[in-house]
C-alpha cells in the first residue's frame, strides 16, 4: 500500500520536472547556437542571433497549421 501511494505522488512530479526540462531546451539550444558563431553574451548581434535562433527553433517544433495533435497509442 505504500508503494502504490509513494508512485502516485512520485509520478506526477517526475512527469512536471520532465516538462519543465524541455521547456528550456529550445532557448538553450539557441543561446549554444549563438555563443558558439562567436556571438559574445549582451551584445546586439548576440540579441538579434537568439531572436532569430530561437523562432526558427520554435517553426521547427510548431504543427502546420490546421493540424491537430493525435492522442498517444501508448
Amino acid at each position: 500500500m505504500k508503494l502504490t501511494k509513494l508512485l502516485t505522488l512520485f509520478l506526477p512530479i517526475l512527469f512536471a520536472a520532465m516538462g519543465l526540462t524541455a521547456c528550456g531546451s529550445i532557448e538553450s539550444a539557441a543561446q549554444d547556437d549563438c555563443t558558439s558563431i562567436g556571438w559574445q553574451l549582451g551584445s546586439k548581434g548576440y540579441q538579434d542571433c537568439y531572436k532569430a535562433r530561437l523562432y526558427e527553433r520554435k517553426l521547427d517544433y510548431s504543427m502546420p497549421p490546421g493540424d491537430q495533435p493525435a492522442p498517444s497509442l501508448l
